[in-house]
């Protein structure tokens, strides 16, 4: 790094790139991104000039062993998250790799132990620990706003869409990059979450399977679980039902406080005196804050809310559910 500038390259510039991660690494002071790669030549090049990036390329080594390139983000689907990773690791980089953290448990802890080994950080791109939105629900959990928690619940849960009564390929329903199907690309949100504000998970049991056939990922899951804190939890996920749903309850001594995970509904603290709700916006790139904390580690200015170490426990969460283990 020169001058405390951090130059990064993206392996992966896709769709979740454009507007959600991509420009929050160029709006961030100390960050310079450098570099994208992504396997279709002319993509990688029209997006390096729509975005204004020096360098494109279809090459991910060419990302990483660049000598200019200090820091890479790898966000390309997870069944490359390992392989890419290593190769970070073994150069000696900085690395951020987008959730899920690998496609299972195991991979994830072989990705932790080599960069632990170069003593390299590994973030993971868990954003909502950085969002402001729930970061006031934290805090009221650590004002005691609701008392002490004693459970939590959360329903997720919407019909088929198009692409799977398709039949066309989705990797993110195809088992053997995502056994749990959706639940591998959105219930590790709210479940990392979950354990950021009410502490490590104890001990996590789950049911699985598949019940519309439409592809050979699981469409139905189920959970329980308590956390070190005493605190009770259960879930459920299901992406074959009539309508959607996105509905989490915090259930305290006295009071509740109840949010959506992915919809901008209001949030709302709920008390016998009364009710408040707040619209809290997120930010045009939503990883920004997740981003910007990036740099804030790196200065040694505090401790990012979303590392390796936090997302294995996630990993360890998703394939107790799972029964992978």
């Amino acid at each position: 790094m020169k001058d405390n500038i951090v130059n990064w390259g993206i392996i992966g510039v896709g769709d979740v790139c454009e507007k959600k991660s991509g420009p929050a690494y160029q709006k961030t002071e100390g960050f310079n991104l450098k570099a994208v790669m992504r396997r279709d030549l002319d993509k990688a090049k029209d997006f390096s000039k729509r975005h204004h990036i020096e360098t494109y390329t279809n090459n991910a080594d060419a990302i990483i062993n660049n000598p200019e390139i200090d820091a890479v983000y790898i966000a390309t689907p997870p069944n490359n998250h390992l392989e890419y990773a290593l190769k970070v690791a073994e150069a000696g980089k900085i690395c951020c790799v987008e959730k899920p953290m690998a496609v299972t448990f195991e991979e994830c802890k072989t990705m932790l132990s080599a960069f632990k080994e170069k003593n390299v950080p590994l973030f993971v791109a868990y954003y909502r620990r950085s969002l402001p939105r729930f970061e006031q629900i934290k805090t009221w959990i650590d004002n005691k706003e609701i008392g002490d928690v004693r459970h939590i619940h959360w329903s997720l849960t919407k019909p088929a869409n198009e692409i799977d009564v398709s039949e066309n390929y989705n990797w993110r329903t195809d088992k053997e990059i995502a056994l749990g199907g959706y639940f591998d690309d959105l219930a590790s949100h709210g479940l990392d979450f979950f354990h950021y504000i009410l502490g490590d998970v104890e001990s996590v049991n789950g049911q699985s399977t598949n019940q519309q056939d439409l592809y050979s990922a699981k469409d139905a899951l189920s959970a329980s679980w308590i956390h070190k804190t005493g605190i009770t939890g259960s879930a459920l996920w299901n992406f074959g039902a009539w309508k959607r749903e996105d509905r989490v309850e915090i259930i305290g001594s006295k009071g509740s406080i109840v949010f959506s995970v992915f919809d901008e509904n209001p949030i709302q603290l709920i008390t016998p005196k009364e009710t408040i709700s707040l619209n809290i916006d997120h930010p045009e790139n939503i990883q920004l804050y997740h981003v910007q904390n990036m740099k804030k580690h790196l200065d040694g200015l505090e401790q990012h809310p979303s590392t390796g170490e936090t997302a294995l426990h996630t990993a360890w969460i998703m394939d107790k559910i799972l029964g992978r283990i």
